[in-house]
């Protein structure tokens, strides 16, 4: 018989932080194995991804008959990462690019000539182009769906034409479109396009064209204005959802003695900004589920069947240290002309660290996320087991 529950994998935005992600998802293979699953079966029905978690949801889903062996695949990518695979970190790169765009943010009204072809963002990610195309096989995504080995591989992105949170979700199956404030689904085929525009960190990366409801409006980092990141999930089918963070959930300020009363400089407020972004979002729409539930809980069955909520269940695993902090004992990695233009702007220091984690895509960093990712699921290993194993009031596969 064939399962009612449906379980969804949310994995969240964070540039060269979704390293953690691989960690993760490694671990969870392990353990799941040694419960005694195939290495090869697939423990999720709903993939959903949000920037550089886009990415890594896309590239699951293309191998997700073989689960193992895609997470050993993406594995290998992320413990072999260098900057030049992500963005142009040569000093002709980093001048046509992050030098031109800090000049004309700097004098501008100087700078009447860049008027007609301004620099569009701090960073050139065209090598990220040639890295898609080589991890990902997209036309396999379509046999992989209409096998019924997955329902849908949703992402997202937001629009800076038209202000909207789109998810672009993929299925071999309809599913009801949804549409709230501000926030919209549309269903279709998955491209490149969409991962490059939901992984474009706001002013680091350049926006994306994509066509979308008959014209033509440029996309960036769907963690932007993203106010219900497990949202795409539900709508999708999925009543319990396993995510993944790429921060501390409620971290927590320095102690006193750490903080320095000097005015925040540039890197300092932009890594704030972002980890506003990534982070806030999911924190709140977590709590919200969590509210849901309880007040579920509290109705007769005969009451919950009158309304549209059902309760979710939510497995959370998020980094146990400061990523930011491990990010400061590897910015020495970064190749010279990336750290000379960070440092103009304070990202080499301790308190840039923040802005550091998200452009370190560099193995020693990546490496030490993925391990550390792994020892944080390790340590949930009773609560992984106890979020998929079949639960008494569902019927189990026969």
């Amino acid at each position: 018989m064939e399962t009612t529950d449906k379980t969804g994998l949310i994995l969240t935005g964070g540039g060269a932080r979704a390293a953690y992600q691989i960690g993760v998802l490694d671990a969870l293979a392990s353990i799941l194995r040694e419960a005694g699953w195939a290495p090869e079966r697939n423990p999720f029905n709903v993939i959903c991804g949000t920037s550089a978690g886009a990415i890594n949801a896309t590239a699951l889903a293309c191998q997700i008959d073989h689960f193992g062996r895609s997470v050993r695949s993406l594995r290998e990518v992320w413990s072999n990462f260098t900057v030049d695979q992500v963005y142009r970190a040569d000093s002709l790169g980093v001048i046509r690019s992050g030098a031109r765009w800090l000049s004309l943010f700097s004098f501008g009204w100087l700078l009447r000539k860049w008027h007609a072809n301004p620099p569009q963002s701090l960073l050139d990610n065209t090598p990220l182009v040639t890295l898609l195309h080589r991890l990902l096989d997209l036309p396999r995504l379509d046999s992989i769906l209409s096998s019924g080995l997955l329902d849908a591989l949703a992402v997202t992105a937001s629009s800076y034409t038209g202000g909207q949170h789109v998810t672009f979700y993929q299925s071999a199956n309809e599913f009801a479109s949804w549409q709230r404030i501000q926030r919209t689904a549309l269903r279709g085929q998955i491209g490149v396009e969409h991962l490059l525009a939901s992984s474009a960190i706001p002013f680091i990366f350049p926006a994306v064209p994509i066509f979308y409801e008959g014209h033509c409006e440029y996309f960036g980092d769907g963690s932007m204005r993203q106010t219900a990141p497990l949202s795409p999930a539900i709508h999708l089918g999925a009543n319990r959802i396993l995510v993944v963070g790429a921060g501390r959930m409620g971290e927590e300020a320095p102690p006193p003695k750490e903080v320095i009363a000097r005015y925040p400089t540039l890197a300092q407020v932009a890594g704030h900004a972002l980890s506003s972004i990534f982070l806030d979002g999911l924190a709140v729409d977590i709590e919200r589920i969590r509210r849901v539930n309880q007040t579920l809980s509290f109705l007769t069955p005969e009451q919950r069947s009158r309304m549209a909520l059902k309760p979710i269940e939510t497995l959370v695993i998020a980094p146990s240290q400061r990523i930011d902090d491990i990010a400061c004992r590897h910015v020495h990695s970064l190749p010279r002309p990336i750290r000379a233009m960070l440092g103009g702007i304070g990202a080499t220091e301790a308190r840039g660290g923040v802005l550091a984690s998200y452009l370190l895509f560099e193995k020693g960093f990546t490496s030490e996320l993925i391990e550390l990712g792994r020892k944080d699921t390790f340590e949930r290993r009773a609560a992984v087991l106890l979020f998929f194993e079949p639960k008494p009031d569902l019927p189990v596969d026969s």
